[in-house]
């Protein structure tokens, strides 16, 4: 099988200041875990909530397809972005947009080719606004459930 494709996409429901029993937690559902490491106002930065990671071994590369909550989208604000992160914090890509997405909340995207050092076991996926840069709520992938 040239792709091995991982069924990563987990519905985060840990958005900033949501509450409730962990029986839709993604470890509850046997995914991974959603991080909401340096999360500010959702009027501040975009949440990452969802990504679906898939590795190609015929090039090994990954793709990305990341699912994107910006509730102020607009066309003079929104979010424009985001990066694929290591656990220290290099950046192995970024994914640009161009427009807003106001009148599809949440939104998925997909970004291929990300080169990934084979001893990276996760990454962390973090948004981007265009008035205030990276952060908001990320999401962190673990590669070796993810098809490696």
């Amino acid at each position: 099988m040239n792709r091995i494709a991982a069924a990563v996409m987990i519905t985060a429901l840990a958005l900033v200041g949501c509450s409730g029993d962990d029986s839709d937690s993604p470890e509850a559902a046997g995914g991974t875990a959603t991080s909401l490491v340096g999360a500010t106002p959702a009027e501040q930065f975009p949440d990452i909530v969802g990504v679906e990671a898939d590795f190609d071994d015929g090039d090994g590369t990954w793709s990305f397809s990341v699912t994107v909550s910006s509730p102020y989208d607009t066309p003079d604000r929104y979010a424009d972005g985001w990066r694929v992160l290591g656990p220290d914090g290099e950046v192995y890509g970024e994914h640009a947009l161009a427009h807003d997405h106001a009148n599809e909340q949440p939104f998925t995207r997909r970004q291929t080719g990300v080169e990934v050092p084979a001893e990276v076991d996760e990454v962390t996926i973090q948004g981007r606004d265009q008035a205030n840069g990276f952060g908001g709520g990320t999401f962190t992938v673990d590669l070796n459930v993810s098809g490696r």
